[in-house]
């Protein structure tokens, strides 16, 4: 494999020591990072050097949380709470999901992802076998489960289970390392106690992650209370779940205690701030998780609740929506949001070892941003320009094991005229 080595960019590590090198460098072999920092004096050892004149390069972005293929209904219903969107509007449509319905709606939003920076992302869905193949061919990387909502006979959920199991299994560390999975029971008002419990024996058996959504809306907490007499972080600590290294998203309605027990067991949160504001759910204590340890991470959710998987939406809304409803500026600053992209993503799927940061080792996930714009002058701080005034839609080229698959913010590893014309196509079959 060739060495090369990106010069003359402001490198944004976000590693422990969070370096910016505002004439830096970054090199990569064999699909790990070789070299961070000043410019070397023996470019003449690189095969390839390219000079990004001044853009800032960064870790790829990490998504904690989302359903790929639910771009397909991006748009569909807009405008509704959480409960009366989900079962009158999205479970109806989502029974007529085919296998191509998933394939096509995955593509679609790994061409969003990809193009907007965003490297790594978690997807909670069914079919997803063949979102593992558009992953695969597309050179993301992702950490993957089969969602389960425990609805219908035993018949059913057992087929699921062992539906989930067998996908947990056969896809995890394939694609040469890109693809990791867990096991995933949906919500714990969806799913029995017995059927959690039962996932959870699969997911120890496997020696895999837990993804569960958790606490969204109020109307969940008290459903859980009066059906188990429990609130769901008490209800899902009994049930075993956080025996496994677990990732729950939302987190939304959670008391001071409740975060002392995901603090306790190093549970880590996806915060979707931009779908729980849409859909009316709450704003999570951020804050208070962070003070606590907890390790905050940040997801979109699907683009039918966002809607879109422009993840410096995100990142801004983090460093920003706090300080408002606190008032205290103080609150979530633009380096911290950053991390929480970056690093804390990472750490929240356990790929930190990984990937994450730009450090020697490290696999080469990195983003080049145009900085060739009036919103990224003067020159005053990278991160605060790249947090509070960029957007995704200044992803200019993305690398992922090393291998660039977007150059010139133009997808190179998905036909995207194909997927634009195949989604529109499968949208009308829907009754």
């Amino acid at each position: 494999m060739s060495k090369t080595i990106l010069i003359n960019g402001t490198i944004m590590t976000m590693d422990q020591m969070n370096q910016v090198y505002k004439n830096g460098a970054v090199a990569f072999e064999n699909g790990k990072l070789t070299y961070v920092g000043e410019i070397p004096t023996d470019l003449e050892k690189y095969d390839e050097v390219i000079d990004v004149n001044g853009d800032y390069v960064l870790p790829g972005l990490v998504n904690t949380h989302g359903h790929a293929s639910m771009s397909l209904l991006r748009g569909y219903a807009d405008d509704l709470p959480l409960q009366q969107w989900l079962e009158e509007k999205m479970w109806p449509i989502e029974a007529q999901y085919t296998k191509d319905h998933a394939k096509w709606g995955t593509y679609l939003s790994l061409i969003e992802m990809l193009r907007t920076g965003t490297t790594t992302f978690v997807d909670m869905y069914d079919n997803m076998d063949e979102v593992a193949k558009a992953v695969e061919a597309s050179g993301a990387r992702a950490r993957l489960c089969r969602g389960m909502i425990g609805f219908g006979s035993e018949e059913l959920r057992q087929s699921k289970l062992e539906e989930a199991s067998a996908f947990a299994k056969n896809w995890n560390n394939q694609a040469n390392g890109r693809i990791t999975t867990m096991m995933s029971p949906h919500s714990p008002y969806t799913c029995t106690p017995d059927f959690i419990e039962q996932i959870v024996g699969k997911a120890s058996e496997l020696q895999v992650p837990m993804h569960i959504h958790m606490s969204e809306t109020l109307a969940e907490v008290a459903q859980n209370e009066k059906e188990y007499g429990e609130r769901p972080v008490k209800h899902l600590e009994k049930l075993g779940v956080f025996s496994q290294p677990t990732l729950v998203a939302h987190a939304v309605h959670v008391e001071d205690w409740e975060m002392d027990i995901l603090a306790e067991y190093d549970v880590k949160v996806s915060n979707n701030i931009i779908s729980n504001l849409k859909l009316a759910s709450g704003v999570a204590p951020v804050p208070e998780m962070l003070n606590k340890g907890i390790t905050v991470s940040l997801g979109t959710d699907s683009s039918a609740s966002n809607n879109n998987l422009d993840f410096f939406e995100e990142i801004k809304q983090a460093a920003l929506l706090f300080k408002g409803v606190r008032n205290d500026a103080t609150l979530i600053p633009a380096e911290k949001a950053l991390q929480m992209a970056t690093i804390h993503g990472a750490e929240a799927i356990w790929l930190d070892n990984q990937i994450g940061s730009l450090e020697v080792g490290k696999e080469a996930d990195f983003i080049v941003i145009d900085t060739k714009q009036a919103f990224y002058q003067p020159v005053h701080n990278p991160i605060s320009h790249l947090v509070y005034s960029g957007s995704g839609r200044d992803v200019k080229d993305v690398y992922v094991q090393g291998k660039q698959v977007v150059k010139n913010s133009t997808c190179v590893t998905i036909d995207e005229e194909k997927v634009f014309y195949e989604v529109n196509r499968l949208v009308q079959q829907f009754q």
